[in-house]
């Protein structure tokens, strides 16, 4: 019995400094480095790039090499683009679990931004649906730059004549998101009865619009100052939870879409139909080491004791859905709502504005 005893305990001991281990080496951020010396003869554009994890003043614009198209890709002059809360998880390397893809101690790539729009000026010898001159936008890594070097065949389509470049660029994270919470996640029907919490967000502010183009009834939760604008852009009923916790109210909604985590899940079940369903697209990001997807957690342990469906969503950047709201907004039923502008040097201030949470629809960085 004392040997199974000693036995258990090295194992109990080993697993603690196994466990230790791996959270010093996850949290660990060193230090920024110099920039390397450009390649003699190489084309340059200027680019906001990273080199170590840390707060918004850690981003420097610099010289770096343009890229140049492969057989499948285009390159693509970028004139906008927009800044969405993953920029900022990013930068900061938080969660910490998230260091286990983006690179250990620092960033294995240093360039930042997904969302684009602009014009393609160059095309590979494999690429035959896109050709120079043609107005472009979706989404790749390093879109916080001049130019973009983007797959053909992955996230970019024709951007609608009747859209501007920033428009078109707030569209790819946020509404992609939105659309796959509502129709894949939450199989949307119409006529369904819809409550999206935190409405006057990115992600938000398209969910009013794409619930609408479905067929549902929207409400819509945000904050006094953002109560006629969520209201504006299609929400059948808007709840400002300074004055009301919808948890606590009559109506019984067949879909939720969470874009906040801040109530429990049990209060959100008290207000779903019997066969309801909550997809959680945000959540808190007060723990360093998991941030949001602490509630993803909570979902999946809750789901099987309860009748209502409780789901989580991560998104997937793909052509066929940037097409269907490139549709959309060429028919007028999807606008996005621009907060502020930045011009790319200020991008650090974009994304720190960001951070705060406080940004109603997108914040955009036009490029020169």
């Amino acid at each position: 019995m004392k040997r199974r005893y000693k036995i258990l305990g090295t194992v109990v001991l080993v697993l603690c400094i196994a466990v230790t281990a791996m959270a010093i080496v996850l949290s660990h951020t060193s230090a920024c480095p110099p920039s390397p010396a450009l390649v003699d003869g190489a084309e340059r554009m200027r680019a906001i790039v990273y080199r170590c994890y840390g707060p918004p003043e850690v981003l420097k614009l610099e010289a770096v090499e343009k890229p140049v198209p492969a057989d499948d890709r285009v390159l693509v002059r970028v004139r906008a683009a927009s800044v969405n809360p993953l920029d900022w998880h990013y930068l900061r390397g938080e969660p910490y679990v998230m260091r286990l893809s983006s690179g250990l101690g620092a960033p294995e790539d240093i360039t930042m931004g997904v969302d684009f729009a602009g014009t393609v000026t160059a095309v590979g010898n494999g690429v035959t649906n896109f050709k120079p001159g043609d107005e472009v936008f979706g989404g790749t890594g390093g879109a916080f730059a001049e130019y973009v070097a983007v797959r053909a065949s992955r996230a970019i389509v024709h951007k609608p004549p009747n859209v501007g470049f920033e428009e078109a660029a707030a569209v790819p994270i946020a509404a992609v998101t939105a659309l796959q919470a509502l129709r894949d996640k939450g199989e949307l029907k119409p006529g369904q009865n819809v409550l999206i919490n935190g409405a006057s967000g990115g992600v938000g502010t398209f969910a009013v619009q794409i619930a609408k183009s479905l067929g549902a009834e929207v409400t819509g939760v945000c904050s006094t100052r953002n109560v006629s604008m969520v209201r504006s852009i299609g929400a059948d009923h808007v709840i400002d939870y300074t004055q009301q916790d919808f948890t606590q109210g009559t109506e019984r909604y067949d879909l939720i879409i969470d874009n906040v985590g801040n109530h429990g899940l049990l209060a959100v079940r008290r207000v779903m139909q019997p066969d309801g369903i909550y997809v959680g697209v945000g959540g808190p990001n007060d723990n360093r080491w998991v941030g949001p997807l602490l509630g993803p957690l909570k979902a999946s342990l809750l789901a099987p004791f309860v009748s209502q469906e409780f789901r989580s969503l991560l998104a997937d950047l793909n052509q066929a859905d940037l097409e269907f709201l490139r549709d959309l907004m060429a028919a007028g039923k999807l606008t996005a709502v621009i907060d502020r502008r930045y011009p790319l040097a200020e991008t650090p201030a974009a994304i720190a504005y960001v951070e705060t949470g406080r940004a109603r629809g997108k914040v955009m960085v036009t490029v020169d």
